[in-house]
């Protein structure tokens, strides 16, 4: 029976099958041939799996990032990010990762970052005379902060999943989210010393002060937003109504750049995106109910523990499952069907359910860069026209420094579970 619901699904995503339906669709073979339960309890248990509270996160933090790109407020971020470490050499590649970090604390997806940040970043970095191939790179490579540092929809799906605290995931990002972007930034001094790339601009108090007033409206949005988890003002799923409020008002009455007919085309664009994700998480769902009924998880972790009893390898032999899973399945789809799989055999070796959930996430946003799914190398080759096996050529060398924060966060929990404590107690 396992055999007959994995090759299913292998199949319908081979011919192109949409993995939402390949989901569903193989589910609902396995019941047709099994007959082991009736046809409704396919329906009962899709519904039952978006009937939950905290998902109303997903359509309101999407909004606010599809929002802040319409009303323009990407401009503002990366002016300020330019103001602050645009003096170093490789300058534009270092505004390039402080952009995407301030910008992680709104959007919460990696796509988002890419495709709002990503435009103004690569242009800028090509007209100051950088390779365009380093400039999709670090591009790609900084648009997975996103998903690390709060807000984050992946962080939402995993602890609706898991049955997690979503505030605690949320801060649990911060401390991973930050050496990431340490991380590229090392790199990048690497690179600009090597190429001999320069410094944008000089710093100065007066220029920071300038884009710091600018911008600040639009950056108080994740002081608004992670703030008021972390002190309690309200749970993640009001913050998400916080901040999209928050940057409706911006884009209307502050800045000005929101006509009706863009906030009519953002609503339908989250329309769209929210139905697509809530699709993926009711297939799963079903797909994830049925590995369960089959004993799956169990049957995985009596075989990696065949293997080895030794935490460590046993963690590294996570790592690798998740790393392999996001070269091929798109993120949300695999959070649903390998929590259930992964996450009991993580607890059975003393590993914190939040502390696994940020280095799934990260492993699963390091796929993001990998063919042949890699959504994000999609997106900015469409943004730079360049080929997608360009894109995922000059971004290779990007992944090192993120699996190497992806080795540091699996084997130092004090990094995920530090910030936490402090808040939560």
């Amino acid at each position: 029976m396992m055999v007959l619901l994995f090759v299913s699904i292998f199949v319908m995503l081979i011919i192109g099958v949409p993995i939402a339906m390949s989901l569903a669709g193989a589910s609902m073979l396995w019941v047709y041939v099994t007959q082991r339960i009736p046809d409704f309890i396919i329906l009962q248990r899709m519904v039952g799996g978006v009937n939950s509270f905290p998902l109303l996160a997903v359509p309101f933090f999407i909004l606010a990032g599809n929002l802040m790109n319409a009303a323009g407020l990407t401009t503002h971020i990366f002016a300020f990010a330019r103001s602050i470490v645009g003096w170093m050499r490789g300058g534009l590649g270092h505004v390039n990762v402080g952009a995407s970090i301030i910008f992680a604390g709104m959007s919460g997806a990696a796509v988002a970052d890419a495709g709002g940040l990503g435009t103004i970043e690569i242009k800028a970095m090509t007209d100051a005379g950088y390779d365009t191939d380093i400039s999709v790179a670090i591009t790609a490579a900084s648009s997975t902060i996103g998903p690390i540092i709060p807000p984050s929809l992946p962080l939402v799906i995993y602890g609706v999943i898991a049955q997690a605290s979503i505030g605690r995931l949320f801060i649990a990002g911060i401390v991973p989210g930050l050496l990431m972007g340490v991380s590229l930034m090392i790199l990048i001094a690497w690179y600009a010393r090597r190429r001999n790339y320069p410094r944008d601009a000089r710093f100065t108090v007066r220029g920071m002060a300038i884009s710091l007033w600018r911008g600040f409206p639009s950056l108080l949005t994740p002081v608004i937003i992670i703030g008021g988890i972390a002190l309690g003002v309200f749970t993640p799923t009001e913050a998400a109504v916080a901040a999209s409020a928050y940057t409706l008002f911006l884009g209307t009455l502050v800045y000005r750049t929101l006509t009706f007919k863009k906030i009519m085309q953002v609503s339908l664009d989250t329309l769209e995106t929210t139905a697509i994700i809530l699709f993926i998480v009711a297939g799963a769902a079903i797909f994830a109910w049925i590995l369960t009924r089959l004993r799956v998880p169990a049957h995985f972790a009596s075989l990696l523990l065949s293997i080895t009893e030794n935490p460590i390898l046993l963690l590294l032999l996570l790592n690798l499952v998740l790393f392999i899973v996001g070269f091929f399945m798109e993120t949300i789809a695999a959070i649903t069907i390998l929590v259930p799989v992964l996450l009991p055999i993580a607890m059975q070796i003393g590993v914190d359910p939040v502390h696994f959930g940020i280095f799934m996430i990260l492993n699963l946003m390091i796929g993001l860069l990998t063919p042949p799914v890699g959504m994000v190398l999609y997106v900015l080759s469409r943004v730079a026209r360049i080929p997608f096996e360009r894109c995922a050529k000059a971004t290779a060398v990007f992944i090192i420094p993120l699996v190497i924060v992806l080795l540091l966060v699996t084997f130092v929990p004090a990094l995920s579970l530090w910030l936490p404590g402090v808040f939560f107690g």
